[in-house]
C-alpha cells in the first residue's frame, strides 16, 4: 500500500485526507481525519492497515463509508465495523444483508469539525454514491466519486446487470450521464476528484495512471465530461469498447452485499505449515488446487506436478479471478518464504477465501523430500528469432486482443489468456509450438495450465513480446493495423 497525504485546503487546520492505493489492484481507500474522529472510505478485505493509522493520529474511527457495492475486491467493511465500532454507510437503494446505514440523497455526516455530505450518483451501479468533503470553514474540499468518475474515464455501466436481470447497461449508462451532468459537472471546478481506481482496472477502460486531479481538468479533457455532449452519444461512447468483466465480479459484488467470513479467520485456516508428506496427502485426498505464486523463471526451473503458476509479483488477484471459476475452490499454496500471509490476504481481496495450507519452507522442501517434479522449457527471445527464421513455428499469443491487433508477430495466433480454457481444442498435442505474452509473466500462467491438463510440446519465450521486438526478427514480421489498410 501507497499512502499520499493531501491536507487541503491550505487553510483548514484539522482536515486530512490520505489516498491509500494498492498497486496490484489499482485500488484507493481513502482516510479522513479531523479533531480525532477519522473515516475510511472504500477500505480493503485486510483493515489492520487502516486501524494503525488511525491509532497513529489518536483517532478513533467513526465512519467507514461505501462508494457502491463492489465487484472487483472484497471490501473491508464488516472486518473493520466489528474491530472499531464504526458505522457503514452506503448510498440511496443501497440494500445490504448487514446492519449499516443507508443515507438520503445530500445527507451530512460529521467527521471531527469536517463534513461528509452524500451525494447520489446512479449510473455504475444503482446504489453508486459520491461524498463531497467539506472543511472546518465550510470550503468545499474534494469528491470522492467511486467508480462514477474516474481520471479520464467514469464507471463502466454493464456491472449490476449480471447482478439485478432487469438493468441493461444502456439503463444504467442514461443514469450516469444524468448523475455526471446533474450532480457533479455543477459542482466548484477547483474540487480535487478522489477516484477509487486508477489504470490498471477492469473498472473503466482508458483511466490515466493519474489517481487525482481537479474537477475542472475532468470536465476539460475526460472524454465522458464533454460539455456538448447529447445523453445518446455518451451511452455510445461509455459502453462502446467494454471488455467482458472478469468472472468473478458478480460473486464479489454479492460478498459485499451478504457478507463474508473475518478474514483473521480466512488467514487461521491458510496458514497451516505443511510437510512435503502431508502437502501430497492433503493434495491426493481433497479436490485443492495447488497454487505457485513464486516467480516465473522459478517456476520453470521446477514445480509441483498439475500445479498452476500465477505470479505473485503483478496482478495476482485479477488473474485468480480470471482463471479459477469457482470462488470456493479449495486452495493449496506454494510461496516464496515469508510470502504466506501476503497470498491468503490477496486471494481474500477477491473473495478466495479457502486456501487450507501452505508447502512449509516451500518448493526446496518439495524437491529435497525427493517427490516428483516437472520443468517448462523457456527460450531467448534471440532463440525465438532464429527459429522464427529456420522452422516457421507455430505460435500462440496469450496477450489481450487489443495488444495483439496494435502489432504482433505475422503468423501468430492470438488466444488471450482469459480465454484460454475455452480455446484448448485449438492448440496441437502432436506439433511443437511457442508460446509468448508482452513480458513472460500471462505466458507461463498459460504454460502451467497446458501442463496441467497435458500439453508437454511447446517452449515459452522469456520476456515475451517486448524482447522479441529488440531482436533482428525482421520488420515485417511485425504487422500494425493501419499498414493494413
Amino acid at each position: 500500500m501507497k499512502i499520499l497525504s493531501f491536507n487541503h485546503p491550505k487553510n483548514s487546520k484539522t482536515m486530512k485526507i490520505e489516498q491509500i492505493y494498492t498497486g496490484c489492484l489499482a485500488h484507493a481507500a481513502y482516510y479522513l481525519k479531523s479533531n480525532g474522529e477519522a473515516a475510511i472510505f472504500d477500505p480493503l478485505r485486510e483493515v489492520q492497515p487502516y486501524i494503525n493509522r488511525a491509532e497513529k493520529d489518536g483517532a478513533k474511527i467513526k465512519y467507514v463509508f461505501e462508494t457502491h457495492f463492489h465487484a472487483d475486491f472484497v471490501s473491508g467493511h464488516l472486518d473493520l465495523a466489528q474491530k472499531t465500532g464504526a458505522k457503514i454507510v452506503y448510498g440511496p437503494t443501497a440494500k445490504p444483508a448487514f446492519e449499516a446505514i443507508i443515507a438520503e440523497d445530500n445527507q451530512i455526516f460529521e467527521v471531527g469539525a469536517c463534513k461528509v455530505k452524500a451525494i447520489h450518483t446512479p449510473g455504475h451501479t444503482m446504489e453508486s454514491t459520491t461524498y463531497l468533503l467539506i472543511d472546518e470553514n465550510g470550503k468545499e474540499h474534494g469528491l470522492i466519486t467511486g467508480d462514477t468518475l474516474f481520471i479520464g474515464d467514469v464507471g463502466r455501466p454493464d456491472l449490476a446487470q449480471h447482478v439485478i436481470a432487469d438493468l441493461t447497461q444502456e439503463k444504467l449508462a442514461g443514469h450516469l450521464f444524468e448523475s455526471l451532468r446533474n450532480k457533479i459537472m455543477p459542482l466548484s471546478d477547483d474540487l480535487i476528484v478522489y477516484p477509487n481506481h486508477g489504470a490498471g482496472s477492469a473498472c473503466g477502460k482508458m483511466m490515466s495512471k493519474e489517481t487525482t486531479d481537479t474537477l475542472d481538468n475532468q470536465k476539460r479533457f475526460n472524454y465522458a465530461l464533454r460539455a456538448d455532449m447529447t445523453k445518446e452519444e455518451f451511452i455510445k461512447e461509455v459502453l462502446n469498447g467494454l471488455t467482458t468483466p472478469p468472472a468473478y465480479f458478480p460473486k464479489n459484488v454479492l460478498m459485499n452485499i451478504k457478507g463474508y467470513e473475518s478474514i483473521d479467520t480466512v488467514l487461521d485456516r491458510g496458514e497451516k505449515a505443511l510437510s512435503a508428506n502431508d502437502f501430497e496427502v492433503i493434495a491426493n485426498e481433497t479436490e485443492a488446487l495447488i497454487l505457485d505464486s513464486r516467480q516465473t523463471d522459478d517456476f520453470a526451473a521446477g514445480f509441483i506436478p498439475n500445479s498452476i503458476n500465477i505470479g505473485l509479483d503483478s496482478n495476482f488477484a485479477m488473474w485468480v479471478g480470471e482463471l479459477i471459476p469457482d470462488i470456493n475452490q479449495e486452495i493449496l499454496l506454494v510461496t516464496d518464504e515469508g510470502k504466506e500471509e501476503e497470498t491468503i490476504t490477496r486471494l481474500a481481496r477477491v473473495g478466495y477465501d479457502h486456501a487450507i495450507g501452505f508447502l512449509n519452507g516451500g518448493f526446496k522442501t518439495w524437491k529435497e523430500a525427493g517427490k516428483d517434479i516437472e520443468t517448462i522449457t523457456r527460450i531467448s527471445a534471440e532463440e525465438f528469432a532464429t527459429s522464427y527464421e529456420n522452422k516457421q513455428p507455430i505460435i500462440f499469443d496469450v496477450r489481450k486482443k487489443s495488444e495483439f491487433d496494435s502489432e504482433h508477430i505475422i503468423g501468430a495466433k492470438n488466444i488471450p489468456l482469459n480465454a484460454i480454457n475455452e480455446h484448448l481444442a485449438e492448440i496441437p498435442k502432436n506439433q511443437a509450438f511457442i508460446l509468448h505474452c508482452a513480458g513472460g509473466y500471462r505466458s507461463m500462467i498459460a504454460a502451467s495450465i497446458l501442463k496441467q491438463r497435458g500439453w508437454d510440446n511447446f517452449v515459452d519465450v522469456r520476456g515475451g513480446f517486448t524482447a522479441i521486438s529488440k531482436t533482428n526478427v525482421p520488420k515485417t514480421a511485425y504487422v500494425c493495423p493501419s499498414t493494413l489498410l
